[in-house]
């Protein structure tokens, strides 16, 4: 077969036909087949497989290719559509968003400019506007698609950091330059808020520095007051905060920041206010809306499709409440995007974005809105978090475990606890270990995380599918797990307190 054979146009449809429904078909074979979220290989197992492979010997057959596949990924995949997959923010993908995933990868429109993509401009303008009118920013509301909430966070955060100083230089006698200006910039966020903010202020050239930690309640989230008293050390130490971040769903808790309070503190001291929904996002359409009351008052939201509105990777958003403010980010080359265009009023969607080239990714939104609706994305969501409700009662009440508090959204952190005294080192190892254990055995995969210097283990329950039997089947294996590292370790120790090392002879 010529080389031009695999490109696709109007004299190879047919062979993209076959060649996609082979491997559509490869794929529906595996999740249908799915008996457990992982085989438990390991990276030393499986990495000869993949570095074997001579890539300058071509198969040449799109079957021998997928054969290969089936040895180096299918096989070995993570599977985040298994009922006992619960550990990180991994979604299982609805049908309609899969579709678009299929559509966008043919068609391969980019997304920053119109004489690129037209229709697919206006399709990503069009839920941007759906989006800021769910989250009820106000007409004058923009935003852009992006690649995840981490971005997202970055691109809102370096909106902040230019607005404070045009404000500082606007505000100022003698105007300041700006590089006499940053070192004074301080981020305020939750302890529990995402790294991105740290590194977000690193890539800004503030340093890790910039950002203040302010300390949470007991259901982890950022206590109002301590944020009031932060706000006040900082005028009086003459620094400028750009930015509040509040978070709308932290990824280990899932705790929602107090925002109409937060709201409050950042109105009244004319701060910018952002809030990280990358998780809590779906809480947009579900009957729990009433949770995010007080994000209509921020300047900037992120927002992941891809966590809770059931979207492949990547399908994230961050909005502004000022469309202004993303001229921060517009740059004119002539090549691509010269200011005339903006004069004729040309979409180009280049002009607020921090990237160039971008996956048309709002086509799976819009189908998945266009096909099951905001509805049906919001009653899944809803599902996982009553099951999340649901799992707390059942490790609130088993001797066998503590739960670090009661969820608002679907992550539960725990850890098992020996039915006698131990030690927290020891402690923390056996639930190390379960973790270990049941990832390599493959029936079920938990996360980890550290609350106080301690380690837990993590539920993050985004499947619909996820039954509370399977709940309480994953807790009995970390148990079983759990219970005979604690017996091993325990035995071990007994034979070393019963036969110690002799001392060593000392030297003459």
């Amino acid at each position: 077969m010529s080389s031009r054979a695999h490109l696709l146009n109007d004299r190879t449809a047919e062979h993209y036909r076959r060649s996609l429904t082979e491997g559509v078909g490869r794929v529906a074979e595996k999740i249908a087949g799915a008996d457990r979220p992982f085989t438990g290989v390991t990276p030393s197992q499986l990495a000869p497989a993949v570095s074997g492979i001579d890539l300058e010997d071509p198969l040449g057959d799109p079957a021998a290719a997928l054969d290969e596949l089936e040895n180096v990924y299918l096989r070995d995949a993570v599977y985040f559509h298994h009922p006992r997959y619960l550990a990180h923010l991994n979604c299982p993908v609805v049908i309609p968003a899969v579709l678009g995933e299929a559509v966008i990868s043919a068609v391969n429109s980019s997304l920053d400019t119109w004489d690129q993509s037209a229709g697919g401009t206006l399709i990503e303008r069009h839920l941007i506007r759906w989006t800021a009118d769910r989250i009820g920013l106000g007409t004058a509301a923009d935003g852009i698609f992006t690649s995840g909430g981490t971005q997202s966070n970055l691109q809102a955060l370096l909106l902040a950091r230019d607005e404070a100083c045009r404000l500082v230089e606007k505000n100022s006698t003698t105007p300041p330059r700006k590089p006499e200006i940053l070192p004074r910039l301080r981020i305020l966020t939750s302890e529990c808020s995402h790294f991105s903010i740290e590194k977000s202020a690193t890539l800004l050239g503030l340093g890790p520095e910039a950002v203040v930690s302010v300390p949470c309640d007991s259901d982890r989230k950022m206590r109002a007051s301590a944020l009031a008293a932060e706000l006040d050390r900082c005028e009086r130490e003459d620094l400028i905060v750009m930015a509040v971040v509040a978070t709308a769903g932290t990824t280990d808790f899932g705790s929602i920041d107090p925002l109409p309070a937060i709201a409050d503190l950042c109105e009244r001291a004319g701060i910018w206010m952002h809030v990280d929904a990358a998780y809590g996002c779906g809480l947009l359409v579900s009957r729990r809306r009433h949770l995010l009351t007080g994000i209509e008052r921020a300047d900037s939201v992120t927002v992941d499709y891809h966590k809770s509105f059931f979207q492949p990777v990547s399908s994230s958003a961050v909005l502004v409440r000022d469309q202004a403010t993303l001229g921060h980010v517009t740059y004119h080359a002539d090549y691509l995007n010269p200011a005339r265009m903006a004069e004729n009023a040309i979409p180009n969607q280049v002009d607020k974005s921090i990237q160039t080239t971008r996956r048309f990714d709002a086509l799976k939104l819009w189908l998945t809105l266009r096909i099951m609706g905001a509805k049906g994305v919001g009653e899944l969501f809803d599902e996982v978090v009553d099951r999340a409700a649901d799992a707390y009662g059942l490790l609130r009440d088993d001797p066998r475990f503590e739960v670090v508090t009661r969820p608002q959204l679907s992550t539960l952190v725990f850890r098992y606890l020996p039915p006698s005294p131990a030690s927290q080192a020891l402690t923390d190892e056996v639930n190390l270990h379960a973790r270990q254990a049941l990832f390599a055995s493959g029936e079920a995969v938990v996360a980890s995380t550290v609350v106080d210097g301690r380690h837990y283990l993590k539920f993050t329950l985004l499947n619909p599918e996820t039954s509370l039997e399977d709940i309480a089947t994953v807790l009995d294996l970390v148990a079983e797990h759990a219970g005979r590292c604690l017996t091993e370790r325990r035995e071990t120790l007994d034979a070393q307190r019963a036969d110690p090392e002799p001392a060593h002879p000392r030297a003459s």
